[in-house]
């Protein structure tokens, strides 16, 4: 995670620390974290942060420096970022460090999404990810369940991220970080994570990872591979 430890949104379910200001960035942090990605010799990487809407591009163009720092330092390893709702320029400064995987989460079905930030909203996050598959480049989305969505919102939902050109998807359930955060609402069967998957999969996904423990970063090489036809 780059961008320091402080988020300038508050979503009711992330338990990571929010502020109207983060941290001033690190000039540094790109090469710093290129040497670790060499150090550890990883053949894939995946790169998020917390939102910082207090920078004038939000963060795009320190994304894209991270990028660069990996391609100059570990050229084979694959580079995965989930970033936040970038669009237009900032998307563009993003996707011009040529990543191998575009992840941005839509988190829930449209009527929970007043369990994000305000400025959040379905329709911005569905936006981000149609501009950035329309690139061409492989686009990951990811549902939380257990927060009161109902069999048809899923599905919904579903559709919705496979008429933009979503082509990696992943569920998994909502665990309560804290007691400050929302209860959950349902802990989703395996079984019902089951028909997810084969709902998503009838949809023309090219990857589908629906289990319980399963996170955007949950077997995302694995994932990569899949939506290549490399397995």
């Amino acid at each position: 995670m780059i961008m320091g430890d402080t988020c300038t949104r508050g979503c009711r379910f992330c338990a990571v620390k929010a502020a109207r200001f983060g941290k001033p960035l690190d000039p540094e942090e790109p090469q710093h974290l290129a040497e670790a990605v060499k150090s550890l010799g990883l053949s894939y990487a995946v790169i998020t942060s917390v939102d910082r809407d207090d920078l004038p591009d939000r963060g795009a163009s320190h994304f894209s420096a991270c990028i660069h720092a990996i391609r100059n330092l570990s050229p084979s390893t694959r580079v995965e970022v989930l970033i936040p709702d970038y669009i237009g320029q900032e998307l563009e400064e993003v996707l011009s460090a040529k990543p191998d995987v575009l992840a941005h989460n839509i988190e829930t079905v449209r009527r929970l999404q007043s369990v994000r930030d305000q400025r959040a909203s379905y329709n911005k996050s569905l936006q981000t990810l149609s501009e950035a598959a329309s690139t061409g480049i492989p686009t990951k989305s990811s549902l939380l369940l257990g927060l009161g969505e109902t069999e048809r919102e899923v599905l919904k939902a579903l559709e919705d991220l496979r008429s933009v050109g979503v082509s990696l998807i992943v569920m998994g359930q909502y665990l309560q970080p804290s007691p400050n955060e929302i209860p959950v609402e349902e802990y989703i069967s395996p079984e019902k994570f089951g028909k997810y998957a084969d709902m998503a999969k009838t949809l023309g996904f090219d990857s589908v990872l629906s289990a319980p423990f399963a996170r955007t970063s949950f077997h995302a090489r694995e994932a990569w591979s899949t939506s290549k036809k490399e397995l």
